[in-house]
């Protein structure tokens, strides 16, 4: 099995945990965090400094699609951030977890 964290980024909390629970209540996520985080990018030519709610999902590589196409259905922005990180290397207790969560 492979292991991937999938991260965005949401307006708030209340979305976060949203999303969250929708992917570990449909089985397509393990585990999930929540990060409060200050974000600076450019948006439509203006520089913004925004907070924004981190939040790392923990899941199997084969569900990634799954999982990017409700974080688009559920979320509040045009362009949610949806990054997909490999897990080299983990513990083969939270593999295990893993695999038997999703």
């Amino acid at each position: 099995m492979k292991a991937i964290i999938v991260n965005t980024t949401c307006a708030n909390k209340l979305e976060a945990k949203n999303i969250a629970k929708i992917l570990i209540k449909k089985g397509l996520a393990a585990c999930a965090q929540m990060s409060n985080i200050n974000s600076f990018f450019k948006w439509k030519g203006k520089l913004c400094d925004d907070r924004e709610v981190l939040l790392s999902i923990k899941t199997k590589k084969k569900h990634y699609g799954k999982i990017k196409s409700k974080i688009k259905e559920l979320h509040s922005y045009d362009v949610p951030e949806i990054i997909a990180i490999d897990i080299k290397k983990m513990s083969k207790e939270y593999k295990k977890f893993i695999r038997e969560s999703c």
